[in-house]
């Protein structure tokens, strides 16, 4: 049984190169081989991972939770992709999700990032202040539902005038 995650300091945690092996099995758990057939795994792929912004929801030693940011440009203007976020089927339901995709564009916010883009269930993203209205002129490459497509500024005026496709910054 999980137990429940708050947003403290030593439960949450940015993601590092150790951590890489372990996230990666918590996003295979959780999505499977199905993920690499997502148009959004092809601006990961070529997109580089900022692991100052990417958090671990840890129980102990065990990884419960993890929530990753790429960097990316609309329009020419540099901002962040989120994706993918996974929490183990233990620990569904108990907020460990939401205090991730929190805290991401919190650190992503004081580092100076103007928006967070994403692919995603408007139920679970919109109360997180993540927008489709602001994000319809927004494309993410490939077949994908455009209306899942939602942006959140980060600082006043961060998703202003966002148009174009997603395109990945190494």
């Amino acid at each position: 049984m999980c137990i429940a995650v708050s947003t403290a300091d030593e439960l949450l945690a940015p993601e590092t190169p150790a951590d890489t092996a372990v996230v990666d099995r918590l996003i295979a758990r959780a999505f499977g081989p199905g993920r690499f057939a997502k148009s959004v795994e092809r601006l990961r792929e070529r997109g580089r991972l900022d692991r100052d912004v990417s958090f671990v929801a840890w129980r102990g030693e065990e990884a419960v939770g993890c929530v990753r940011l790429w960097h990316v440009s609309i329009g020419g203007k540099p901002g962040l992709l989120l994706g993918p976020i996974a929490v183990d089927t233990s620990c569904r339901r108990q907020g460990v999700g939401a205090d991730l995709v929190t805290r991401a564009c919190e650190a992503a916010a004081a580092a100076g990032w103007a928006y967070v883009v994403l692919v995603g269930d408007q139920p679970f993203f919109s109360p997180l202040g993540f927008s489709a209205d602001r994000a319809r002129q927004v494309r993410i490459p490939g077949p994908v539902d455009q209306a899942r497509v939602m942006v959140r500024a980060l600082v006043p005026g961060g998703d202003a005038d966002l148009s174009g496709p997603v395109v990945p910054l190494a």
